[in-house]
Order: structure tokens, then C-alpha cells, then sequence
């Protein structure tokens, strides 16, 4: 089986097909279910972000698996294939694992060096595992990523060469008031609203709150939800109905819901700064959009989504540490690959094991026929001995094979032992039997 990548992102396709492409919470577990449903898939994860959706799989056919795999996609984000293929991207094996861990070090982020997809690869690895279709793969895989991408983040400046897709956006609408402010000083004094309660949401809250913001209203759909955010951040929650009134009283709004529409129309934000003199800075990180395009063009409004975020980043500066953290990646990927060739030839080892016990206890069966006069002491004592002879002729050849597996062009390795040993392929595929728990069966 082998690791498979279907995805588009914002370095793909153009923020209008994002949008249409967006995944909505509920339809990845169904969408995780039919990709495993699949003849060429064994298992699935889905990553989906505000600038990004990807379908990563293990899969014993390349060409099925990328035709099914696109397919899905299309049917789960209702884009038509033919109009979502040319925007696709294709990894396979190595070129999968690089992908999934730059991703985690944030080098393919529309922000580069944003923290934020960590948390976004964890509930991706979640969802999968609630789903039950991640296996040993892909548990591997993701818990991996994790790893790589917090070692990134600890041991080089990858942090000073972006931030949170938050943080970015709020700067660009301190940026567009006045060049010199930051957002600490650009925010103090206002009176902000946020409209959502998710992570993005939360985190954009807690940005504002301690730049200083004289008020902030958390607007949600879930009441509860709005307030325990609004309640540990020294602000108000409010229901949804009540927006367009909040609306008019805010100087910065920042919105990321789930929502499947529109939240924040053109003529509901003409509405907000119709007779007022100060302006209305707006955030818009949701995908698909929260905030009508139209607000570009409403006077006293200025409006930042991901759209003008792109366009914005494309002229970021990167910083040095970016080298290094394609360093990290390049290790990392060769040493994933090292432990999961290794990891193939357990099955067979735990084979061939298991026959030598078969062996042992078969001849200790006969030899204890031909001598019923032993002793229970007697007998134990030449059974342990035959093991520990056992054991040690095997103890060399399978810890060098395992090395030897563990290095490009190794996977024939597995072959040859099957085939000098003349081992039964069924108890082989016994042992390598797919287990989804994401753990390693054990030899008995």
C-alpha cells in the first residue's frame, strides 16, 4: 500500500473555487466513509482549512486511487469535476509525506510560518480516527507531522517569518488606517465584534482583547458557546439577530463561522456606516465567504478577506529560518520513509518467529515421545535450551534485515525471507492484516 495526496490550495486554484470547494464540518466523516468504501483506499484523512482541502489516502492502485479520490471530492464539495480537476495536485509516497510536513511547518501556508495548522492537522487526524479510517499509515503519518512541525517551530525563528492568518489580517487593516500602527495601538479604544465562536474566532477575540478594545461582542449562533468565549474575555454575547445593530456600533469586525452563506450582505454593511463619519474595518476569514465581496465598493467600509490575504502574503517577505525548517523536512521525510520500509518486514519477521515456535514445540512433542522417562525439570530445561539456540541464530539475521529494509530499494527484503524459509503467506498476511487502532499487532 502507498500514500496518497489529492488536494487544492490557495497556491493552486483561485479563491473563487476554494470557496465553492469548501468542506463543511459534516461532510468529512461521510466523505472519509466513501473514501475507505473505495476498492483502492484502506485508509483516509481529510484536511480542510480556510485555503485548503486535501484527501490524503493509502492506496494500492496510483491511478484509481487519484481518479476515485477526485472524484469524491467533487461529489462531497459539489464542484464539478470538470471544473475542479485543473486545480487538483497530485503527491505520492515520499513526495506525500514532504508535502503533509511542510504543511505542518507552516512553509506552504498563505502566512509562511503560521502556527495555526498544527491544531488543524490534530482535528483532521481526530476526525479520521472518529471515523475509524486511520490506520497505521496514517496515524503514523499525522502524529508525525505534529511532531515535525513543533520541533520547526522550537528550533528556528520560522515563527518571525509570519503569523496566524489572524494576526496577518488584522495587520493589514491597521496597515490601511495608518502605515506606522501596529496592531496594539491600531485596535486600542475600539469597539470590536466578532462574529463566530471557533478556533479562528476565539483567536481573533483574544487578539483584540488584549490590544484593548473598549468592547467586545462575541455574536454567535450558539449563545452558550459565545458566551463562555465572551466570558473569559471580559466581553458580551449576544445572539445572531442582533448583528446588524451591533454592526453600526463597531469599529472592527472580524467574522469566520461555518456559515454555507452569506452572513454580512453588501446593503446590511452600507447600512452600518450609512451617516457615520469614522470607518468600519472588517476581517473576513471564513471559507466560504462570511462577508458579501460587494463591501469592497461601500464607502467608509474597507474590508480584508482571504482573497486581498493572498495577494498580501504573495509579497511577504520570508526570513532565513525557512532554509532550516526545509532542512528539518528533508530528514524528517527520510527518516519516515526509513521506519516505514523497516516497518514492512515486521509481518514477516513476526512469520518467521512464529514458525521457528512451531518447530520447537513440534520436536520437543517428539522427543518427548522417544524419552517418556524426563522429568518435568528435564524437559524444561532442554525446551529453554532449544529456544535460546533458536533465538540466537535468528536474533542476527532479522535485526540486520530489518536495517536493511529500512534503506531505499528494501522492500524485497521481505521477499527473500518469505522465500528461503518458505513461509506460509497466509500467517504473513495474518500479521499484516490492516489494524486501525493505529498500533502494531504482536507476536504472540
Amino acid at each position: 500500500m502507498s500514500l496518497l495526496v489529492v488536494g487544492l490550495s490557495h497556491r493552486s486554484a483561485p479563491v473563487s473555487v476554494l470557496e465553492r470547494a469548501a468542506l463543511a464540518p459534516a461532510e468529512r466523516g461521510p466523505l472519509l466513509t466513501d473514501v475507505v468504501g473505495t476498492e483502492p483506499a484502506t485508509e483516509a484523512a481529510a484536511l480542510s482549512t480556510c485555503n485548503r482541502i486535501e484527501l490524503y489516502a493509502d492506496v494500492d492502485k496510483f491511478h484509481a486511487g487519484v481518479a476515485e479520490l477526485s472524484m469524491l471530492l467533487a461529489h462531497h464539495s459539489g464542484v464539478a469535476l470538470e471544473e475542479l480537476t485543473p486545480y487538483l495536485y497530485v503527491h505520492y509516497e515520499d513526495r506525500a509525506v514532504h508535502h503533509l510536513f511542510s504543511v505542518a511547518c507552516g512553509l506552504d501556508s498563505m502566512v509562511v510560518g503560521e502556527g495555526q495548522i498544527l491544531g488543524q492537522i490534530k482535528d483532521a487526524l481526530a476526525v479520521a480516527q472518529e471515523q475509524h479510517s486511520a490506520g497505521r499509515l496514517l496515524n503514523d503519518l499525522f502524529q508525525q507531522a505534529l511532531r515535525v512541525g513543533k520541533r520547526a517551530h522550537s528550533e528556528t525563528g520560522i515563527d518571525r517569518a509570519g503569523q496566524s492568518l489572524v494576526t496577518f489580517g488584522l495587520e493589514q487593516l491597521a496597515a490601511a488606517e495608518d502605515a506606522g500602527l501596529d496592531v496594539e495601538r491600531w485596535a486600542k479604544d475600539k469597539r470590536a465584534l466578532v462574529i463566530g465562536a471557533g478556533s479562528m474566532s476565539a483567536l481573533a477575540a483574544t487578539t483584540l482583547a488584549r490590544a484593548g478594545v473598549t468592547e467586545l461582542v462575541i455574536a454567535n449562533r450558539t449563545l452558550e458557546r459565545a458566551g463562555r468565549l465572551a466570558g473569559s474575555l471580559g466581553g458580551r454575547a449576544v445572539p445572531m439577530a442582533e448583528v446588524p445593530a451591533r454592526l453600526a456600533e463597531a469599529d472592527v469586525v472580524v467574522s469566520c463561522t461555518g456559515a454555507t452563506g452569506l452572513v454580512l450582505s453588501g446593503a446590511v454593511v452600507a447600512g452600518a456606516v450609512a451617516g457615520r463619519d469614522r470607518p468600519l474595518a472588517l476581517l473576513d476569514l471564513a471559507m466560504p465567504r462570511d462577508v458579501d465581496a460587494a463591501v469592497h465598493r461601500v464607502e467608509r467600509a474597507h474590508l480584508v478577506d482571504i482573497e486581498s490575504l493572498a495577494e498580501a502574503a504573495a509579497d511577504a517577505p520570508m526570513a532565513a529560518d525557512v532554509d532550516a525548517v526545509r532542512g528539518i523536512v528533508a530528514a524528517e521525510v527520510a527518516a519516515f520513509g526509513a521506519a516505514q520500509r523497516a516497518a514492512t518486514i515486521t509481518p514477516t519477521v513476526v512469520a518467521l518467529r512464529t514458525m521457528a515456535s512451531d518447530v520447537v514445540a513440534g520436536e520437543m512433542a517428539r522427543l518427548e515421545g522417544r524419552l517418556p522417562q524426563l522429568d518435568e525439570r528435564e524437559r524444561a530445561e532442554i525446551t529453554q535450551t532449544v529456544r535460546r539456540v533458536v533465538d540466537k541464530l535468528l536474533h542476527a539475521p532479522t535485526v540486520r534485515v530489518k536495517q536493511l529494509a529500512g534503506e531505499p530499494g528494501g522492500a524485497g527484503y521481505a521477499d527473500a525471507l518469505r522465500e528461503l524459509f518458505d513461509l506460509d503467506p497466509q500467517t504473513v498476511a495474518a500479521v499484516s492484516k490492516p489494524n486501525r487502532s493505529g498500533h502494531e499487532p504482536r507476536p504472540h
